[in-house]
């Protein structure tokens, strides 16, 4: 991903250079297939979730790397692991489903349903502190490859706060503007300077 992006922007002296982040969300897991919380459990890719993937910073967790293996491979690169990129931690909820937690707690369910930053699962991370780590590991990305296309591979709830922040809509709609990103779809950020420009979003890679 070493190439010279171009596009119809002005360049010129003292223009500053623009970062392309590809977004990507990693491939298929068996809980994600079950719509199971896979927050910071390690939890491995099915079969499917590696055929998803035909293509370097990723989250830690091997979910992402071995999506972004391929594109390493084909390229000749070597991926960044970053730990501010790995997905939030869901607490109690982690390994079930929003039913399964619904059953055994239908106010805090509602709660979560209406505003699910004011109103996490229990036990799990604060998703503001999440957004702000995951916004502060993508203008860290863009400012090492100035002028260049970057693979970004995380997660969904992490990346769907990430957007909201960088984009100015409230964290508290993420779940509503945001309700899903698709396994290995492609997302299209332009930052520059830190502020982010949407380019595309949720496309599916095949």
């Amino acid at each position: 991903m070493r190439t010279t992006h171009t596009d119809d922007d002005a360049t010129g002296p003292g223009t500053p250079a623009s970062t392309t982040l590809l977004l990507v969300r990693h491939g298929q897991t068996v809980w994600h297939a079950e719509n199971r919380y896979a927050g910071v459990s390690d939890v491995a890719l099915t079969d499917e979730g590696r055929a998803q993937v035909d293509a370097v910073w990723t989250s830690t967790l091997s979910r992402a790397v071995a999506t972004a293996a391929p594109a390493c491979q084909a390229l000749g690169l070597t991926a960044h692991r970053e730990p501010a990129l790995r997905e939030c931690d869901f607490g109690v909820v982690e390994g079930r489903t929003l039913a399964e937690f619904e059953a055994d707690n239908p106010a805090r369910a509602k709660a979560y349903r209406s505003d699910p930053v004011s109103y996490p699962f229990p036990e799990a991370e604060d998703p503001r502190t999440a957004a702000a780590r995951g916004t502060a590991a993508l203008r860290r990305t863009a400012a090492a490859h100035p002028g260049e296309r970057v693979l970004v591979v995380a997660h969904n709830t992490l990346l769907r706060l990430v957007l909201c922040s960088l984009l100015g809509i409230p964290l508290g709609d993420y779940r509503r503007v945001l309700p899903r990103l698709r396994n290995t779809a492609l997302t299209e950020l332009r930052m520059t300077d830190g502020a982010a420009a949407l380019l595309s979003l949720n496309v599916p890679c095949a």
